[in-house]
């Protein structure tokens, strides 16, 4: 071999590692750009995870607070329809005393009639008032036993009423907007013993 071509081999073998290191150095960079790839992509699926569930948090939160919001409201709907309910209970007493001194006056007595005139005005007027403010007056003469609105002080036979039909009340009932306040006391009839057929 001659200077020439130990001079070619030289170059080329110095190519070839010059070569090499730059192939050495762009799989260094690629291999680190690849790297940082996977880490912006697993930073960007986190994220997107972070994202996710506050978007949830915040759907939960709306949710809860549209739930308070329905409840206040109810709460609030139920505090005004029923807030005279115990009021309306304490005025009951006073309403059955005035209807029962109305009932049992002598209206042929000159002496009290102007008395008993004012106690049925003073009572008209206690009823309308209430009536204005939802206090409804459950008087259930001749209707079908409810047990939800009467209360059964005694049951008698009866060959004039159907069964559990109300035959008299003893004190009215009261509702509150659909609430009762006071069941009306009822008598209640059954069947006669002689138009039951105890064979059956």
């Amino acid at each position: 071999m001659n200077k020439e071509e130990n001079k070619i081999q030289e170059d080329e073998l110095q190519n070839e590692t010059v070569e090499a290191k730059n192939e050495n150095v762009l799989d260094a960079e690629a291999d680190a750009m690849i790297s940082r790839i996977a880490e912006l992509e697993a930073a960007l699926e986190e994220s997107e995870a972070k994202v996710g569930e506050q978007q949830d948090s915040v759907l939960r939160a709306r949710a809860d607070v549209e739930n308070m919001r329905r409840r206040t409201e109810q709460e609030i709907d139920k505090a005004r329809k029923y807030a005279l309910e115990r009021f309306a209970g304490e005025l009951l007493p006073v309403i059955d005393n005035m209807e029962r001194a109305v009932e049992l006056a002598d209206r042929n007595d000159d002496a009290i009639k102007p008395m008993l005139e004012g106690i049925e005005l003073t009572l008209k007027t206690m009823q309308g008032t209430i009536e204005k403010f939802g206090l409804k007056e459950l008087n259930p003469h001749g209707e079908p036993f409810n047990p939800e609105f009467h209360q059964a002080m005694s049951i008698q036979e009866s060959a004039e009423h159907a069964p559990n039909t109300v035959m008299l009340v003893m004190q009215k009932g009261y509702e509150l907007n659909g609430r009762v306040v006071r069941p009306a006391m009822v008598m209640v009839s059954k069947a006669a013993s002689g138009n039951v057929d105890e064979q059956a």
